[in-house]
């Protein structure tokens, strides 16, 4: 007899989205079927009521405002399952996400894993195919993190284990709490997987927070690379990647 296969709970961080529903519909269209979907919502005060023809379906819990970090951080500690995907609540899985992901993780042995993605607008139509990050190859990932952030959240699965070693999303950063996260995981020694396929859509939206609040993001993004900036130039020379960064602990 087969042995069982791995639970795996996607995570989808939820507050006064109208693309919530296309979110959901992605993760319950998942070829993958040993899923736990939990829907964090974060106070929202509209499209919440879009929820409830998925009672049954999904777990959702509700909560007070308090940031996607704080969403993500309910959903992680409540979450059943061996791996954990986060889903944006604007964006979408394709339908063998979870599978071929959870596929690579395990032949492979990683704990925490990305991937290439395509990007979408408000309409859902495409605007931009195969988005695919930086590998390790020669650095480039490493180079990469420096002064960008090459790992898109909606395309993250990590094991359960992982998040409970590292512990929470850093609730002080609104807006650079992954970043912070994956500074974490690396610097734990921990490398990152990239899956070089095209797995999910991520929509760019004029209501998205990442254009509204642009100026806030790039200030809280340079105090979040210094934060990081010697450690990790340590970290590279250690590996054989020389950063060119200034300042920081």
């Amino acid at each position: 007899m087969a042995a069982k296969r791995p639970k795996v709970t996607i995570v989808i961080p939820f507050y006064n989205d109208p693309y919530v529903t296309e979110a959901v519909e992605s993760a319950l269209a998942q070829t993958y079927r040993n899923l736990e979907i939990i829907v964090v919502d974060d106070g929202s005060t509209i499209h919440a009521d879009k929820l409830r023809q998925y009672e049954g379906r999904v777990h959702y819990l509700g909560k007070a405002n308090g940031g996607t970090a704080s969403a993500l951080n309910h959903g992680f500690r409540l979450a059943s399952g061996d791996y954990i995907a986060w889903l944006s609540s604007d964006d979408r899985f394709y339908p063998e996400k979870i599978e071929r992901q959870l596929e690579e993780m395990e032949r492979c042995g990683a704990w925490i894993s990305h991937t290439g993605f395509d990007q979408i607008d408000g309409g859902g139509r495409m605007t931009a195919l195969a988005i695919m990050p930086p590998n390790n190859d020669k650095g480039q990932f490493y180079r990469a993190l420096a002064h960008s952030n090459p790992v898109n959240g909606c395309t993250v699965m990590m094991n359960k284990s992982l998040y409970r070693h590292i512990g929470q999303f850093d609730e002080t950063l609104p807006f650079t709490h992954d970043l912070d996260y994956w500074f974490r995981v690396l610097l734990a020694g921990i490398p990152f997987l990239l899956v070089e396929k095209i797995l999910s859509a991520y929509r760019v939206h004029d209501g998205m927070g990442t254009l509204r609040h642009s100026e806030v993001i790039e200030r809280e993004s340079k105090q979040t690379f210094a934060k990081y900036a010697k450690r990790w130039q340590l970290y590279t020379a250690k590996l054989g990647f020389l950063q060119p960064v200034q300042g920081g602990s």
